[in-house]
């Protein structure tokens, strides 16, 4: 076995890898776990399969399969886990792997990805979303508005607006996805990143980077807004889900880490699905 810190030389390694998971999990992206790999101290497994070690935000030890479960010799997964709390993250569909005797599962609440329909945030339909259509009816009304491919031109105004989101958040860079974006924006080619930036009265008002997950998941990395431009979210996501090709048939705005804040603003679009990402512990 040969563990080393996760860096940006393990891409080769790690993203086709990824990628052939199918996995619609928001972790289960390469670009995810090397911009949050000091949050989660994570490391890179080399054994008989590779495996990620990390940390939650709740500060338990995981190991993180980068191939189907159903696949791995549980035996040998068994020994691998003797050094972590769990492994974690399994999708629902992975729990066939373990329903044998010694495993135990359970999920939080706040590790679950919100799974919203492109079909809905394309219109915005219903009576629950009525507030979101008024949203976007005024920003598009008291704006000039504009969306542009984040190309390399662009980088500097989406950087202004990062800047201007971080100090309107009132809290230190420290305690927000501040830097994991800046570096985002600085090496999304890299990082196989896609970014839309939008503009109010030809300034720079917000952006969005995301990503393929699976065929038909579209994963939202970071959507920043500038709060003095009313309705900016609600147009960027409308605007997104109208511009992405069809084969794309639904956003995964990722997980609400048991924050408040985020939990309101992530339900008042009304998610069609939430997906659980279940920790499994071997039995004493």
């Amino acid at each position: 076995m040969h563990v080393e810190k996760m860096s940006f030389k393990h891409k080769d390694a790690l993203y086709e890898k990824l990628k052939k998971m199918g996995a619609t999990l928001s972790d289960y992206n390469f670009a995810n776990l090397y911009l949050f790999r000091d949050v989660h101290n994570y490391e890179v497994i080399f054994d008989k399969e590779l495996f990620i070690k990390g940390k939650t935000y709740d500060d338990f030890t995981y190991i993180m399969p980068t191939e189907d479960p159903r696949k791995i010799n549980l035996t040998h997964l068994k020994e691998l886990m003797k050094g972590v709390d769990f492994c974690y993250p399994i999708a629902e569909e992975w729990l066939e792997a373990f329903n044998i005797e010694g495993f135990r599962r359970s999920y939080k609440d706040g590790d679950s990805d919100y799974i919203y329909t492109l079909e809905k945030m394309a219109t915005y339909k219903g009576r629950r979303l009525h507030k979101k259509r008024n949203l976007l009816k005024q920003f598009v009304t008291l704006y000039e508005h504009a969306a542009h491919p984040l190309t390399e031109e662009r980088i500097e105004d989406a950087v202004s607006v990062l800047e201007a989101w971080q100090k309107d958040m009132g809290i230190p860079s420290g305690e927000t996805d501040y830097h994991p974006c800046l570096e985002a924006l600085r090496m999304r080619e890299k990082l196989v990143l896609c970014g839309i930036i939008y503009y109010a009265n030809k300034e720079a008002a917000g952006f969005i980077l995301g990503a393929e997950l699976g065929n038909e998941v579209f994963v939202l990395n970071f959507a920043k807004g500038k709060r003095k431009f009313k309705g900016i979210y609600q147009y960027m996501y409308n605007n997104l889900a109208n511009l992405l090709p069809k084969k794309y048939k639904y956003f995964n705005f990722e997980e609400d880490l048991d924050k408040e804040a985020l939990k309101v603003a992530k339900s008042s679009y009304v998610p069609d699905a939430m997906l659980k990402k279940y920790r499994v512990t071997v039995k004493k």
